[in-house]
Order: structure tokens, then sequence, then C-alpha cells
């Protein structure tokens, strides 16, 4: 055999080696997305003291805290540790945004939204947070697509050395404000940042009434900073808890397994006791396993 014909068999079967293994591993981790289950602070039951919430949210089988942004930045700290200290870290804090969009034209909004956001990523520093939610702009009659895109971004780019500087992500959610419509879109949204800072916050519930949650999840990848669990029945256009309605968890489970997601899932619903809370375990236990 000549030994350029040689060569090139000899790549070929190591180029065939090279591409069963990465399959292998595909294959490996689309089953071993690490998901880690949190609760936002407001679900825990309002008449226990802070160290009971968490505590009560560890014995039920949690392993992380959502909260929201406190002025009082000692007041944060000592929160944030004491999250800690029982083994539930606040990994993310819910700004939101719909007070104040970026999106508004008048600029004393836009001065209080800033305002806001750089509470929110003071606050997320302190607590020990990865993670701001934002919602980015709310398209309205007198604020069109396009307007709302351009300003949403400009503003938003301000808050990004502030971000860096903390080392806290901004986490731009997919609400239902009538912007961010597609995964296609909201990829885009995210890329044209060009920045390590502004991610995406993917909520599954929100887009069941015009899309399938595992198509975004695959379209947005490693853009997911972090993960919200809802349920939405098409039928009645109602909200379920989780289990309950349209989604399809065994396909979402495997899109999170195929992007490689390693983070929190944390479920935004109303809140309850011990049995309510461990019930809601055991029903992200079994999202978690594919189930």
């Amino acid at each position: 055999m000549e030994r350029r014909t040689f060569l090139k068999y000899t790549a070929a079967a190591g180029l065939g080696v090279n591409l069963i293994s990465r399959s292998g591993l595909a294959m490996e981790r689309a089953g071993g997305a690490k998901l880690r289950k949190a609760l936002q602070l407001g679900m825990l039951p309002k008449n226990l003291s802070d160290a009971d919430k968490f505590k009560l949210a560890k014995k039920c089988g949690y392993e992380g805290i959502e909260g929201y942004p406190m002025a009082d930045l000692d007041a944060a700290k000592k929160l944030g540790k004491l999250a800690r200290d029982v083994g539930v870290p606040i990994h993310s804090i819910v700004y939101g945004g719909w007070g104040a969009p970026f999106s508004d034209p008048n600029p004393k909004v836009i001065e209080k939204g800033l305002a806001g956001m750089q509470t929110a990523l003071r606050s997320a520093k302190a607590l020990g947070a990865e993670t701001v939610l934002l919602v980015p702009a709310i398209v309205k009659e007198n604020v069109s697509y396009s307007d709302a895109y351009k300003r949403s971004q400009e503003h938003i780019r301000k808050l990004l050395p502030l971000a860096k500087e903390f080392g806290v992500i901004i986490a731009v959610e997919n609400v239902w404000n009538k912007f961010l419509l597609s995964p296609l879109e909201f990829a885009r949204y995210v890329d044209e940042f060009d920045s390590p800072w502004l991610k995406a916050y993917f909520d599954i519930g929100n887009v069941i009434i015009y899309g399938y949650a595992q198509d975004w999840i695959r379209t947005l990848g490693k853009r997911i900073a972090k993960i919200h669990l809802k349920d939405f029945k098409r039928s009645g256009y109602q909200w379920k808890n989780l289990l309950d309605g349209d989604v399809n968890w065994k396909e979402v489970r495997r899109a999170l397994g195929e992007v490689e997601y390693d983070g929190f899932i944390t479920p935004e619903l109303g809140g309850g006791d011990e049995t309510y809370l461990t019930d809601l375990s055991g029903r992200i236990d079994r999202i978690i396993a594919g189930k």
C-alpha cells in the first residue's frame, strides 16, 4: 500500500474511533446533567424564621434558594451566610423589571430601572448569588417590538461592567411580555451582547402555549444560566403543578442532558407547608430521573 493511501486510511480509522468515543461521551452526558433542586424563598412558610425556612428546604430535599434584592447589604451578607451554613445557598435573585422596563421611552423610568438593577447586582454579590433574573423589555401599543429590542440592549449594556465587577450574571427571562417569542430570537438576543455576563434564564412553562420547551432548550444550549420549572395545560389555559400539565418532561430532561446543563432548577409556584414541599420535591425527582 502506498504511503499516502496508508495515511489516508489510518486517519479515517482514527477519526472513526474518535467519533465513536465522542458519541459515547455525548450519550453518557445526555443522561447525566447535574440538576440541583432549589426553592424560591417566598414558597416557604412565612411564619418561620429565616433559619427555619432554610432548614425546612433542606429537609424537603432542596439544595438551593432563590431570593430577592435586599437594599441592606449587611443583612444580605448575613442571610447568604445563614443559607450556606444550612446547606441551601442562595443561587439567584429575582429582580424582575416589570415596574421599570428597559424598553420604556421615558428616561426617568430607565433611570429607575438602572438603579434597581444596580441594587440587585450588589445584593446578589452580598448574598453570594450567581445570577440576577431580569425581564428585559415589555412590548406595548406605544412601545414597538423593534424599539423594545434596541432600547433594552442599549440599557442592559450599561450594567455589564458592574456585573463583571461583581461576578454576577444578568439572566434575561422569557415571560409573557410579548417579547422574545422564539428560541432563535432569544439565542440571537443573548449572542448580540457578546458577554459571559449576559445569559438566558429559561422558564419551561412560559413557552408551552406557543412552543415546546425541549426545542427552546436545545436551541439556547449553553446560553442558559438558570431554569425555572412550571407546568401549563393548554386546554383550559391554566397553570398546573409539575407533571400535571402539557410539558413533555421526558423530552425536557433529555434536552437538558444533551446541552449538558449543570445548575439549579427552581419551581416558580405557590408555596405551602412541609407536606406540599416534600411532594413537590418528589415531582422534581421524577423529572430529573426522566420518568
